[in-house]
């Protein structure tokens, strides 16, 4: 959105660095192929490495990297979307490539191109990081600084001015409010000063030097924020405006155009296009992978369960799922047969008026139950809700519905993705965390997704799950 990195100058000039990079590593993997040890020895000649290659090269990774957007700031903000978005780009430039070498170049030796496509990577990554690292040392206001008023105090208005000076680095600069509420005139909100009220908007936009201005108003203040949108036509600076309506968005909220007609989607899925596609995939994979090795366990725990005590071997509970769906998700019954009648047994309350329905010692739990609990086995069946699905290898857990009853209006942001067998929750605290907490860790997850994210939290499942931490 508002950065550094919007400069043409500096997106021509990683367009280059990028191409005159990828273009020296297929040198450098030409000379690599001719000169280490490895395969059948090659000479120079031996090579169809002609300058033919490079413009190929060139004008596939130009093309790709174009239409997926790798130079879009809203895909470089943060480090891990512009990994994303790097691998994601150099994959697909590497497919079509071996494409065309199948229907051109046929005899370009296969190890220059396993060369080329490692040394690209590495190189592309590394030198991203080290202009992202050269940034935060140096600062990149040093290099263009973006000065950024904020029209509104208010709570909108102070939200937009945490997040300018978190992305500071990137080149903003937060230099102050203007607000008609008397009692925050002259005061500081967000680190900076209230100068005054609406109308002297025009005054500071020249005294201050202001780049951009955003209004972060109120719904109310929608006549004096026409007002002023007209009155800054004629100053040479970007204006954009924050909706008032930060408590019914969820997360990434979309813009589209209808006829004319603007249009902002607050409640579209939080991961969407490529990334669900790719989540989906990640799912399916990881969900096979894990029935094939775990079968046996869960054949030697049904007949465990029916063998302790009496009742189903399967549990199923109707949970809250994306957007608030319900369904059923599937569990080993760990506890007695009429545990749901019970309840009552067990529920407390936190001073704050949180439900917590989890306690080591519930009475209910079986003898094999506390066993298959403490290692997160009662879990596996919902392998069964990912292949239809209902659920994801990782997300917030799915919530029962008298529980989501209590939720204030915040906590239902939780539901902007599909729920998870394990998830940021479960790997910072699991049971042992208030339950009144976790709906914040949900909310971190759904705001910082990324499949390298997923990975993580599925690496530092399997060491939570062998220790047996904060599950019961």
């Amino acid at each position: 959105m508002l950065r550094r990195d919007e400069d043409v100058n500096f997106i021509i000039y990683e367009y280059v660095s990028d191409l005159v990079l990828t273009l020296f590593v297929l040198y450098l993997a030409y000379l690599a192929r001719i000169y280490l040890p490895y395969g059948v020895t090659l000479t120079a000649g031996d090579i169809e490495f002609t300058p033919a290659l490079y413009v190929t090269v060139g004008a596939i990774w130009t093309l790709v990297f174009y239409l997926l957007n790798v130079y879009d700031p809203r895909n470089t903000l943060r480090a891990v979307d512009e990994l994303q978005s790097l691998l994601l780009a150099i994959s697909l430039s590497v497919f079509v490539f071996a494409g065309v070498l199948y229907l051109s170049y046929r005899d370009l030796p296969r190890l220059l191109f396993i060369y080329f496509v490692i040394g690209d990577v590495i190189f592309l990554i590394l030198y991203r990081w080290a202009i992202r690292l050269a940034l935060h040392w140096t600062g990149a206001r040093k290099l263009s600084t973006r000065r950024i008023l904020v029209i509104g105090a208010g709570r909108v208005g102070q939200t937009v001015g945490l997040r300018i000076h978190e992305e500071a680095w990137t080149g903003l600069e937060l230099v102050g409010f203007l607000d008609d509420d008397p009692d925050k005139i002259g005061s500081r909100v967000a680190g900076e000063q209230v100068f005054g009220p609406l109308s002297n908007a025009l005054a500071m936009v020249e005294k201050l030097n202001v780049d951009e201005v955003i209004f972060a108003l109120p719904l109310r203040a929608h006549e004096a924020l026409r007002q002023l949108v007209i009155a800054l036509q004629e100053h040479p600076v970007q204006v954009r405006v924050v909706p008032d309506v930060l408590d019914l968005a969820f997360f990434r909220a979309s813009m589209s155009d209808w006829d004319g007609i603007p249009l902002i989607g607050l409640r579209d899925p939080a991961i969407s296009g490529f990334n669900r596609l790719l989540k989906r995939t990640f799912d399916l994979i990881v969900a096979s992978f894990t029935l094939v090795i775990t079968w046996p366990i869960m054949l030697v725990v049904a007949i465990a369960i029916k063998l302790d005590s009496s009742g189903p071997v399967i549990l199923r509970q109707e949970r809250v799922g994306e957007n608030g769906r319900l369904f059923q998700v599937y569990k080993f019954r760990s506890m007695v047969e009429n545990a749901d009648q019970r309840l009552a047994e067990v529920l407390t309350e936190t001073a704050d008026g949180q439900i917590v329905h989890k306690h080591r010692d519930d009475p209910r739990i079986t003898r094999v139950g506390c066993v298959i609990r403490r290692t997160s086995i009662d879990e596996l069946p919902q392998i069964l809700n990912v292949f239809k699905g209902e659920m994801s290898m990782v997300g917030p857990r799915p919530e029962l519905p008298f529980i989501v009853a209590r939720y204030e209006a915040w906590q239902h942001k939780r539901f902007a993705v599909p729920p998870g067998i394990t998830g940021w929750w479960q790997i910072s605290g699991r049971s042992d965390k208030p339950m009144h907490l976790h709906t914040e860790d949900d909310l971190y997850y759904i705001s910082h997704y990324s499949p390298l994210l997923d990975m993580q939290i599925l690496w530092r499942t399997v060491g939570i799950v062998l220790k047996g931490n904060g599950a019961y």
